[in-house]
């Protein structure tokens, strides 16, 4: 070995030497850090599954790691978050009989007897939608009653707001013509019930159901955690869980069972609050429980919304508040007082508006509350001015694309202008979470991500995009789905972006979604999704 040589040798060793060990190093990548300056990588290292290095191939490989990926020009996003979803709803789907792109109440029968079973001690369903059909009225249960006169049928309205239910699933549950409800609608026809129940009633419906056992439970929320790791979901805003949901989902994941993050709103009832507002918040690095959501008003599909004006296509219906209005403003107080944020379903701009006031009531003394207004769907253009920093808006961008067909026949030409308006509260607010209320909608995120851009369904309707002044930017959107929904769950500080000592959550994709063709982008494959640097998903090879 000559001068040179040993020099050389003696330079190596010293570097080598000096190289810290990670855990995991990825690069030669496309990776959206989704920071403050928006910046690009080429390569992270993570240790102890968090961020610790980010920054060009050069750099990090100055690093030593016994596992690495090379991306070869993949793109890696942050972890996506679904700012609001039904994450144990979408479980509960899968043991259920799918009615969802039934173009027809006859496709629906069909539906139940392909899958129902006689030996069931009930049949249910979800995802009927009226509006996708050629008569687009609501169901009537004569032929379930001639199909099904001894085992109650219950069949979930695609927005989960109205059920369709047999004289069976009525008679076990009581109801009849005189039954009353202030907070819902038993839709009848001259005068007899029909069996769709809108809201309020259908709580009557769930008393009389079978409680479902803790393995069906826990397979509910294995079988959604699949769905949404090949999704590329690391974070999941579940809006609406009790108690016993929340503690189940605690169990699974202290045994490393259940290892998706989830924001878990607790639903309105007197047995959550007493327990959760008086126990203080929950926070772990998998679960947050410091929210409650609350129903202000029901659906626009199901003429459930509370509007100002009547409805265009139903003059006598204003629609109905689930929660009266002293209601919500009691459990306003008592939700501030405990510290826990508001979370409040409203699609109606009467609703929206009442809890403007109520909010801005409640906290004219807070600093930093953050309380949201999910869906914020039909608002009075002159409400838009009532968000704020603590007013925040939690938005479903494919609602906006399933629901332009027939919106405008509900709000009239006039108050469609203020309607999915997620620019314009994005002005106001400066931040918007992102999400899907998936089973709602699809699990997709670049479904979200396309929608929110385009504001085209996936046919490419409307050619010129519907209300389009109210689409975000691409840099807007993903940070919708990233680090604003993660503000919005007060995590920014430990999720929602790829910076050095955060959560090691992201997700590597099949094509840069910054800059293919806007037609493109709802095409996105997930190729592996990883949570604090583990894999939990990887896309099976054809």
């Amino acid at each position: 070995m000559n001068f040179n040589q040993k020099i050389f040798l003696i330079i190596s060793l010293f570097f080598l030497g000096c190289k810290s060990e990670v855990d995991l190093i990825v690069y030669n990548g496309n990776i959206y850090t989704v920071d403050n300056d928006f910046k690009v990588a080429n390569a992270i290292a993570i240790k102890d599954g968090l961020f610790y290095e980010i920054g060009t191939n050069e750099i990090i490989n100055n690093y030593y790691s016994k596992e690495s990926i090379n991306l070869n020009g993949s793109t890696i996003l942050p972890g996506l978050i679904d700012a609001h979803c039904h994450f144990y709803g979408l479980g509960l789907n899968q043991q259920v009989i799918d009615l969802t792109g039934t173009q027809s109440f006859e496709e629906v029968l069909s539906r139940l007897k392909l899958n129902s079973s006689i030996n069931t001690t009930v049949i249910k369903g979800r995802g009927w939608d009226q509006n996708d059909w050629e008569v687009k009225q609501f169901p009537e249960k004569s032929e379930l009653d001639m199909l099904y006169p001894d085992i109650p049928v219950v069949l979930e309205r695609i927005d989960g707001h109205a059920y369709l239910v047999n004289q069976k699933a009525l008679d076990l549950a009581k109801i009849t013509n005189d039954t009353k409800s202030n907070n819902g609608t038993i839709i009848k026809k001259n005068g007899e019930i029909t069996g769709v129940l809108v809201d309020g009633p259908m709580g009557l419906i769930d008393n009389i159901l079978p409680e479902l056992s803790i393995y069906e439970k826990e397979q509910a929320l294995l079988n959604a955690q699949k769905i949404c790791f090949k999704n590329g979901l690391t974070t999941v805003d579940d809006a609406g869980l009790s108690k016993e949901i929340i503690l189940l989902i605690d169990s699974l994941q202290k045994k490393k069972e259940l290892k998706i993050r989830i924001y878990a709103m607790i639903s309105n009832s007197k047995n959550n609050l007493d327990y959760f507002l008086e126990k203080g918040p929950i926070k772990t690095p998998l679960l947050n429980v410091s929210s409650v959501k609350v129903y202000g008003d029901g659906a626009l599909g199901s003429r459930g919304a509370t509007l100002k004006k009547p409805y265009h296509d139903d003059p006598s219906n204003y629609g109905k508040l689930i929660t009266k209005p002293d209601d919500i403003k009691n459990l306003a107080s008592r939700i501030a007082k405990a510290n826990f944020q508001m979370n409040t379903h409203a699609i109606g701009d009467s609703t929206v508006k009442l809890l403007i006031d109520t909010y801005s009531r409640v906290l004219e003394n807070k600093k930093d509350p953050r309380w949201r207004i999910e869906h914020s769907q039909i608002i009075d253009l002159k409400d838009i001015e009532g968000f704020n920093n603590k007013i925040l808006p939690s938005v479903q961008p494919t609602h906006a694309t399933s629901d332009m067909y027939w919106a405008e026949d509900r709000v009239g030409p006039n108050r469609i202008k203020g309607a999915y308006a997620y620019k314009a509260l994005l002005n106001k607010s400066k931040v918007i979470g992102l999400g899907t209320d998936f089973p709602v909608e699809k699990v997709n995120p670049f479904h979200t991500f396309y929608a929110a851009i385009s504001r085209k369904d996936l046919n490419g309707y409307p050619e010129n995009g519907f209300e389009f002044k109210n689409a975000l930017s691409r840099k807007e959107t993903l940070k919708g789905m990233t680090i604003w929904a993660a503000y919005l769950n007060f995590e920014e500080n430990e999720k929602g972006s790829i910076e050095k000592g955060k959560l090691a959550d992201f997700i590597i994709i099949d094509r840069d979604i910054m800059n293919i063709e806007v037609e493109e982008t709802y095409k996105t494959k997930v190729l592996k999704t990883f949570i604090s640097g583990d894999l939990v998903y990887s896309i099976r090879k054809p």
